[in-house]
């Protein structure tokens, strides 16, 4: 049991070290924060969408950028699009599931507003269908994936895909590097 706890540590530093070998990745990152902030500035909207493990994600990162992450500040407007349920079904319901974040970014998605889809696979057809009306509606799409991309990686204005293929890994590189991006556009736009 022991040694099994140690490997799963071993393996999710492995994928943060692979991480830090990466210059495209770093460099990406580095773009996305900025992307976010300038975005931020001009009274714009940071939408996050995913799926099972990466809605939670997706729910975590929104809440960093609109509660707070280390300073006591204004909260900004970043929002978690699967979290209202009576919404969600219907939609699926009525439109099919593969359309819930689609609609929902028709009536709200504005140019300069940012959608980051996160899914692990980099495959969820509900997120590929929303990168196609973000793009449309002259938003900036962030993929937050795997080590592939997958099918959104043809559709990102930026992909930060974790080198990893394993899930929780994948999961875990997520929200540290969402947290870096957090504290990075919050320093940006709170200095001191």
């Amino acid at each position: 049991m022991k040694q099994a706890i140690a490997n799963r540590l071993q393996a999710s530093i492995a994928v943060k070290e692979a991480i830090l070998r990466d210059e495209t990745l770093l460099h990406h990152i580095s773009e996305v924060a900025e992307a976010i902030t300038n975005s931020l500035k001009a009274d714009h909207k940071i939408l996050f969408c995913g799926n099972g493990g990466s809605a939670a994600d997706a729910q975590h990162l929104a809440a960093e950028f609109s509660g707070r992450f280390y300073k006591d500040r204004t909260p900004l407007y970043a929002e978690a699009l699967h979290c209202n349920s009576s919404y969600m079904t219907a939609v699926g319901n009525d439109y099919g599931y593969e359309q819930v974040y689609a609609r929902i970014l028709r009536g709200i998605g504005r140019p300069g507003d940012v959608l980051i889809g996160i899914s692990t696979s980099g495959n969820s057809a509900n997120i590929l269908e929303a990168m196609k009306v973000a793009k449309a509606q002259g938003m900036i799409v962030v993929s937050m994936t795997g080590q592939t991309g997958g099918k959104m990686a043809a559709g990102s204005d930026y992909l930060l895909n974790m080198p990893s293929t394993d899930t929780p890994r994948i999961q875990e590189a997520h929200i540290t590097v969402g947290h870096i991006i957090c504290e990075i556009v919050e320093n940006n736009l709170f200095p001191g």
